[in-house]
């Protein structure tokens, strides 16, 4: 398994499929990309879902299968969607991609929740990677590489640290990384790697790491 972190949230996992994982707007990196097998959306949020730019890589990869949380399809109108519900599995190739949680983690008792799923990409003979967008529900069994929140609004590091602990991943790398200074990511990197089971390593601007 191959994984390119292309900023915040936005992750390409290849493996005999090209998957890209929530092209948002608080990144450029992934701007042009193509060949892609499939662009999964945790949830509808702009920095997980560009509406100005995802358009754009929709049409450069008309192959691809657009597998988004369900809201997403209606919140932007995108015909060409696949609603995927949690606790679904979709097979593309020899890889499954399946679908876990249900909600986005609270922001603020008065601000409404919208739908997460978080997701779980293997393959036969590969590592088992875990995305979970904006939730710290689900920790799913046996992760082998997780992308573990940094920082956000919905996110105490405690928390993060509590579920690190559950995920129990052998290796791990920061995103939703891009609400940081360079310092509060250092710090980020530095204190939930000192408390969680995990290897954090740092993937910004090393281009596709193969696990």
């Amino acid at each position: 398994m191959k994984i390119t972190h292309l900023g915040h949230s936005t992750v390409l996992v290849e493996t005999d499929q090209r998957i890209l994982v929530d092209p948002g707007n608080f990144s450029s990196e992934w701007h042009g990309i193509t060949d892609l097998d499939a662009i999964i959306v945790t949830h509808q949020h702009p920095d997980h879902f560009d509406p100005q730019n995802a358009p754009d890589l929709i049409k450069a990869n008309p192959q691809a299968r657009l597998l988004v949380e369900p809201s997403v399809k209606d919140v932007y109108g995108l015909e060409s969607a696949e609603p995927f519900h949690a606790d679904a599995a979709i097979q593309l190739g020899t890889t499954t991609i399946s679908a876990v949680g249900g909600l986005h983690q609270v922001i603020y008792k008065e601000i409404p929740r919208v739908g997460n799923v978080g997701f779980v990409i293997e393959a036969e003979g590969e590592p088992r990677f875990f995305h979970p967008g904006d939730s710290l529900a689900v920790a799913p069994a046996g992760i082998d590489i997780v992308g573990v929140p940094a920082y956000g609004p919905w996110a105490a590091m405690k928390e993060v640290i509590d579920w690190g602990r559950e995920v129990a991943a052998p290796i791990g790398f920061l995103i939703h990384d891009r609400l940081l200074s360079d310092n509060g990511w250092a710090l980020s990197y530095k204190q939930i790697g000192n408390f969680i089971p995990t290897e954090l390593t740092d993937l910004r601007g090393r281009g596709a790491v193969e696990f």
